[in-house]
C-alpha cells in the first residue's frame, strides 16, 4: 500500500506575512533547488537578499502551498515603468510590451518552487493560478537564467500556454537568458 501524501492547502501571503515567513521560504528554496554540496549557506544567503529586494517592489504578491509545512511558493511583483528590467535579457521588446511596461501593466513571476516530493502533482499549477488570478489583464513575464534548474520551469510555462520571447542574443559563447510571457486575457 502506498504512502498517502498530506493534503496541500494554498494561501496568499501579504508582504508582512511574507516577511514573517522569510526563513521558512529560504529553507524551502534550499531544499527545492539542492545546489552543489556545501553551497547551501551561500545559496540561502543569496536567496534571502534577492527575496528582500523583491518584497520591496510595488505590487508584490505571494502564494504558498502548505502541507504541515511549506512545500511550495510562488511570488512576483510589478515591473518598474522605466523598462530597466528588460535590459537584462537579450529579447525583442516590442512596442506593445514597451507600452504595457510604461503603463505599469507587467507583472514579473520572480520565483516558483516546489519541493521534489510534491512535484508533478499540480501544486505549481495551482499556486500559479492563485497568484496570477489578480493579473488577468496584465502581461505576465518570467525571466530564466540558463541552466538545468530552469529547464523544468520552461517546460512548465510552455505547458501553461506561455510563449518564449525571441532571443536577440549575439554572443554564441554566452547562453541566453530566457523570457517567457503570458499574454493578457482579453
Amino acid at each position: 500500500m502506498g504512502v498517502r501524501m498530506a493534503e496541500v492547502y494554498l494561501r496568499r501571503l501579504t508582504r508582512w506575512q511574507a516577511e514573517q515567513q522569510r526563513e521558512a521560504v529560504a529553507d524551502l528554496y534550499v531544499t527545492a533547488y539542492r545546489g552543489a554540496a556545501g553551497a547551501e549557506f551561500r545559496d540561502r544567503t543569496e536567496f534571502l537578499h534577492r527575496f528582500q529586494q523583491h518584497m520591496q517592489h510595488d505590487g508584490f504578491d505571494m502564494a504558498v502551498a502548505d502541507a504541515t509545512g511549506l512545500v511550495g511558493c510562488a511570488y512576483g511583483y510589478r515591473l518598474e515603468r522605466d523598462g530597466a528590467w528588460w535590459a537584462g535579457f537579450p529579447v525583442e521588446v516590442t512596442p506593445r510590451i514597451e507600452e504595457l511596461t510604461a503603463s505599469g501593466r507587467v507583472f514579473a513571476l520572480a520565483e516558483l518552487m516546489v519541493l521534489p516530493a510534491h512535484r508533478r502533482r499540480g501544486v505549481a499549477t495551482r499556486m500559479g493560478e492563485l497568484l496570477l488570478s489578480r493579473h488577468p489583464e496584465d502581461l505576465v513575464v518570467a525571466g530564466l537564467d540558463p541552466g538545468t534548474s530552469t529547464a523544468g520551469i520552461g517546460r512548465l510555462l510552455s505547458a501553461w500556454g506561455w510563449d518564449g520571447l525571441r532571443s536577440t542574443g549575439t554572443d554564441p559563447q554566452e547562453p541566453d537568458r530566457e523570457v517567457w510571457v503570458r499574454r493578457p486575457v482579453r
